[in-house]
């Protein structure tokens, strides 16, 4: 497993040890000795799996406070823009954004803590996403902030008057005005 650092702390790539032969290939998608080894301890509890055409764009969503997600995502069939977006106020990367673009082909995934908006646009005909939380989902936690923000600058990769948007994420506030969001001094894994 080979992990490679982003713009942000915490916010990492991973990409498997992929073996290929003339009957296909094979690779280790999750170990969780090997992830706890080389990045931080981590129990996920949930998968999550999703199926979108082109150009749909799910986001920015994330969980609050004692309901607060860690997520592993990656591709199995077609292409995403996956985003993670900092909303912990007080760190130094407060509103940056990473952008990874997560395929069937080249196999990476994105580690994206605690203290991080989410979200990804559809780039191929279909794309078939799975991802991993370390926390239940709880629809009483739910946060989201604008997926369309001019203050974070998102480039989906994706003509915006083509996103399809499911009717509440064309609703949520801009990070400015958004609510209970998370403090980069609280340790939301303790």
């Amino acid at each position: 497993m080979k992990i490679t650092e982003t713009a942000i702390d915490g916010v990492v790539i991973i990409e498997p040890a992929v073996f290929c032969d003339s009957r296909g290939y094979f690779f280790e998608s999750y170990s969780e000795r090997e992830f706890n080894e080389k990045l931080r301890p981590v129990r996920f509890v949930q998968d999550n799996e999703s199926k979108s055409s082109y150009g749909v764009l799910r986001g920015l969503h994330f969980q609050k406070g004692a309901d607060a997600q860690s997520k592993l995502v990656r591709v199995v069939e077609g292409r995403v823009l996956d985003v993670a977006v900092d909303i912990r106020q007080g760190s130094p990367t407060f509103g940056a954004h990473v952008a990874v673009e997560l395929s069937a082909e080249n196999r990476r995934q994105l580690f994206i803590p605690r203290g991080f908006a989410h979200g990804f646009s559809v780039l191929s005909p279909t794309a078939v996403f799975q991802y991993k939380c370390d926390n239940f989902y709880a629809p009483q936690s739910e946060g989201a902030i604008a997926w369309d923000d001019p203050e974070i600058g998102i480039d989906w990769k994706i003509d915006p008057s083509e996103a399809i948007l499911s009717e509440k994420d064309k609703h949520h506030p801009r990070l400015a005005d958004a609510t209970e969001l998370f403090d980069y001094n609280i340790d939301y894994y303790a």
